[in-house]
C-alpha cells in the first residue's frame, strides 16, 4: 500500500481537501485525530501530560483544556517540546497500526493528513508528499475571518509554521487553492488519478506535479 502525506498550513484549505478525498473512497488518517485520542480522558497520554504540566491543564469534565494548552506551548518552545515528546510517539504507533489494517485489507492507497508533516521531519514516513497550497495573504485572511483574531495574531500563528511556498517546493504534488472551493473537487479526482497511474517521488531538483 502506498502512503500519501498530505499537508499544506494553517488556513490553506487542507481540512477540505481531505473531506474530498474520503469522498471519492480514499482512506484518510487523520494525524489530529490520533493525537485527540492518545490523550483523551483516562489515557495513559493525558496522565504524562498532567504530569508535565499540571491539573491546570484540565477543563472541569477532566479532559485536556486544548486552547489552554495551546495557547502554553505556542508561547513556549520548550513546553512544546516537552508536549511532543508525550504525543508523537503515541500517534506513530496509532499510525502504524492503521496503516496495517488498511494494508491487510487490501487497500492499495491511503492519505496521512498531517498538519506539521515537515516541522516535525516526519517525510520520510511516507511515500510522497502532497501540499494544499494557498497564497499567504488569503490564508491571513481565511484565519482572521475563520478564527475572529486580528492581522497580528494570525501572522504570528502563521510564522509559527514553515512558510507555505517553502513546502510547496518541497512537495511531491501541490493542490493550489487559489480559487473557488469548487474548483478542489476537481483537482481531488486528477490528483487521484494521477497516483493509481503511478504518480511518486519528484526528481532531484524537479518541482512537483501541480493541480
Amino acid at each position: 500500500m502506498r502512503l500519501v502525506g498530505l499537508t499544506g498550513g494553517i488556513a490553506t484549505g487542507k481540512s477540505t481537501f481531505a473531506a474530498l478525498l474520503r469522498a471519492r473512497g480514499a482512506p484518510v488518517l487523520d494525524a489530529d485525530l490520533l493525537a485527540r485520542e492518545a490523550v483523551a480522558k483516562g489515557s495513559p497520554g493525558l496522565a504524562d501530560v498532567v504530569a508535565a504540566f499540571g491539573p491546570e491543564v484540565l477543563d472541569a469534565g477532566g479532559e485536556l483544556d486544548r486552547k489552554r494548552m495551546a495557547a502554553r506551548v505556542f508561547a513556549d518552545p520548550a513546553a512544546r517540546e516537552a508536549l511532543e515528546r508525550i504525543v508523537h510517539p503515541r500517534v506513530r504507533a496509532a499510525m502504524a497500526g492503521e496503516v496495517a489494517r488498511l494494508a491487510a485489507a487490501g487497500a492499495p492507497l491511503a492519505f496521512y493528513d498531517v498538519p506539521l508533516l515537515y516541522e516535525a521531519g516526519r517525510e520520510g514516513d511516507v511515500d510522497l508528499v502532497a501540499v494544499v497550497w494557498a497564497p499567504p495573504e488569503a490564508q491571513l485572511e481565511r484565519l482572521a475571518a475563520r478564527d475572529g483574531m486580528g492581522r497580528a495574531a494570525a501572522e504570528a500563528r502563521l510564522a509559527a509554521q514553515l512558510p507555505i511556498d517553502e513546502k510547496a517546493a518541497r512537495a511531491d504534488a501541490v493542490i493550489a487553492n487559489d480559487g473557488p472551493e469548487s474548483a478542489l473537487a476537481a483537482k481531488a479526482d486528477a490528483l487521484l488519478a494521477d497516483l493509481a497511474g503511478g504518480l511518486g517521488r519528484r526528481a532531484p531538483g524537479a518541482p512537483g506535479r501541480r493541480y
